[in-house]
């Protein structure tokens, strides 16, 4: 439908989608002590802005405002469409708590009654 308008407009609609894409978004990428915002998200890799992202390479932690998503290892990165698509091979989701290092029975009780 769109290759009906002309195209300043189509051009105008898309630069206005990606205003709106980058501006929605809360996810951001850390390495180091730099942050870049995430475009998009998915399964094995995910989107930056090309113009102010360097490319990746090695260990980053992905953030959702301010809690802790998950730490990715990013194999490669290439641009395309002005977007700097980052793949990464192993993503570990980030806990709150420390791993446990005991089997954990399933029956256990979960409390304990004190003595009266």
């Amino acid at each position: 439908m769109l290759e009906f308008l002309p195209k300043e407009v189509r051009d105008g609609l898309e630069a206005a989608r990606k205003r709106e894409r980058s501006r929605k978004t809360r996810l951001r990428v850390r390495s180091g002590e730099a942050e870049f915002p995430v475009l998009r998200l998915w399964v094995d890799g995910f989107a930056l802005k090309a113009d102010r992202a360097p490319k990746l390479r090695g260990l980053v932690d992905v953030y959702d405002g301010s809690r802790h998503i998950c730490q990715c290892l990013i194999i490669a990165s290439s641009i395309e469409n002005e977007e700097l698509i980052c793949d990464f091979k192993q993503s570990t989701v980030a806990e709150d708590r420390p791993a446990l290092d005991f089997w954990r029975d399933e029956n256990a009780p979960v409390g304990y009654l004190t003595h009266s």
